[in-house]
């Protein structure tokens, strides 16, 4: 999901949602249900293990202790592939009691090693069906976002239009104008791969062989490609593996301000990321969990989404800012791939693609 390098927003932006926390705590209607939780729970902490990405504006966390007496420990554990792994290996003893931040991609792996347990949120009723990817409800749908191409709409013109496809990045007049990240180390560089396999099929290598011979060039992570070759941190390629919700971010930030977004996107190329939260196996406090579920999908939870992690909540009835609503691109209908066939595919499909691209 998107992480700008800047992981704190404006001032004025945390004391909106700071002070919208504090006026919806009572009547934030599912957070309603959270003052009724068993008297039991009040007291107890619990740990919310995440990956190294997670970040919420102040005050968000403290409205669910405040609601249930619970007092909650982040616990980051890498990147999502890390944290995965690494509750993998500590199935015996859990990392912590509720995880946040698996998403479709490293789901199935996941699943496979049972790592959560089933529980169904009384609030899960405002997810739309098409998120709720585990029938069994082991993990429940938190946020979502589109990996997709993105683009500096000053480097474009009559003469070169921006992109519109997956193709015209293979055509010779994109020569040498794209950076993508490594799917090996990177969740957007994955997410890409996994956009050219669902677009391409078993003529994706074909694919990558015609982006290696228009001069790709790949980046270790996000940031060194977005901050590092891409246009916007002083990079020289007008193109680059991003987010949909990466024009607003450019708007929020901007220093000076500005109304309209530097960035475009090509939203015939985006690969839509689930994020998902799930009760860890062998927690200690499942009525405590439960409520941190139920919790993050309420509107205090849900609203501080998009503007602390550049993501779209999963509830659809969730009030979006203006920001969103103005300079976000929503593809119609982004790639997507199931979870198992990811799961069944993921490590022989970089590995194929280390072999095509970088050797």
């Amino acid at each position: 999901m998107y992480r700008p390098v800047h992981q704190v927003l404006l001032a004025s932006v945390i004391a909106l949602a700071v002070a919208a926390c504090g006026e919806n705590l009572e009547s934030a209607g599912p957070l309603g249900d959270l003052t009724t939780a068993p008297e039991s729970i009040s007291g107890q902490t619990i740990t919310l293990v995440t990956h190294d990405s997670f970040v919420l504006s102040d005050g968000v966390l403290d409205a669910f202790t405040r609601a249930t007496g619970v007092g909650v420990v982040q616990r980051a554990a890498g990147d999502t592939g890390q944290m995965v792994a690494t509750a993998i290996l500590t199935g015996d003893n859990p990392l912590g009691d509720v995880m946040f931040g698996v998403d479709n991609t490293f789901l199935q792996r996941a699943l496979d090693a049972d790592l959560f347990e089933p529980y169904v949120s009384p609030a899960l009723s405002g997810v739309p069906e098409g998120l709720r990817l585990d029938s069994r409800h082991r993990v429940t749908p938190i946020d979502y976002g589109d990996v997709c191409i993105n683009y500096w709409i000053d480097r474009f013109d009559d003469d070169l239009p921006p992109p519109q496809s997956l193709a015209d990045l293979a055509d010779p007049a994109y020569r040498g104008l794209l950076v993508v990240q490594n799917p090996e180390t990177s969740s957007p560089g994955l997410a890409f791969l996994l956009a050219t396999i669902s677009e391409y099929g078993n003529g994706w290598e074909d694919y990558w062989r015609a982006l290696r011979d228009n001069d790709v060039l790949v980046t270790a992570g996000w940031e060194e490609a977005y901050y590092g070759a891409f246009v916007s941190g002083g990079g020289d390629r007008p193109i680059v593996v991003s987010y949909a919700s990466s024009p607003p971010a450019e708007v929020v930030y901007a220093d000076p301000p500005v109304t309209e977004a530097p960035t475009g996107v090509v939203t015939d190329t985006c690969f839509r990321q689930v994020e998902f939260a799930g009760i860890l196996s062998g927690t200690q406090h499942r009525a405590a969990s439960e409520a941190l579920i139920d919790f993050m999908l309420t509107p205090i939870f849900q609203e501080d989404l998009p503007l602390s992690m550049f993501v779209y909540p999963a509830v659809e009835s969730t009030a979006l800012p203006r920001v969103f609503l103005d300079h976000v691109d929503t593809p119609v209908a982004p790639h997507h791939l199931d979870p198992a066939t990811i799961g069944a595919n993921r490590n022989m499909w970089t590995e194929r693609w280390t072999d095509l691209v970088l050797r």
